[in-house]
């Protein structure tokens, strides 16, 4: 048995960026920004904050891009994916992704940062958009740098 999940709640860090796969499948990617607050022995405030690459398919791509913007709340489950993929210089490059099974708006389109109104929508992308992916990326094991 194994598990592969990835909850987050956290704020974009810049707006959904919507493309087409060759086959016309809509993929959108986004940063999303999750912030670890606590209070030292000393009693300093401290924080720590970890990005996360977001990638989501179909028509949840679509719905990310009309109602999520860089700033506002969103919780996401996934499961994380591993690709490579080669840069400009023909280097192997390696990323970590978060893709979305499930995702709720924390906040209404007018509401700045306070939580507020709430939607959510479910649909697990199908096996297949695996291979739609950008190119360069791969689903085999042999690619993983582990």
């Amino acid at each position: 048995m194994s598990v592969n999940k990835a909850i987050l709640i956290g704020r974009l860090g810049r707006d959904p960026e919507l493309r087409y796969t060759p086959g016309g499948r809509a993929v959108a990617s986004f940063s999303l920004a999750t912030t670890e607050r606590w209070t030292g022995q000393d009693g300093q405030k401290n924080e720590s904050t970890t990005w996360h690459n977001i990638v989501a398919w179909g028509r949840q791509a679509e719905v990310m891009k009309e109602y999520l913007a860089k700033g506002r709340q969103v919780y996401i489950e996934g499961r994380i994916d591993n690709r490579s993929y080669d840069d400009k210089e023909g280097n192997k490059r390696y990323i970590s992704e978060v893709v979305v099974q499930n995702f709720q708006f924390l906040e209404s389109r007018g509401d700045s940062g306070g939580g507020g109104g709430s939607s959510s929508y479910d649909q697990s992308p199908p096996p297949e958009a695996s291979q739609d992916r950008a190119p360069g990326g791969s689903q085999d094991d042999d690619d993983l740098p582990f």
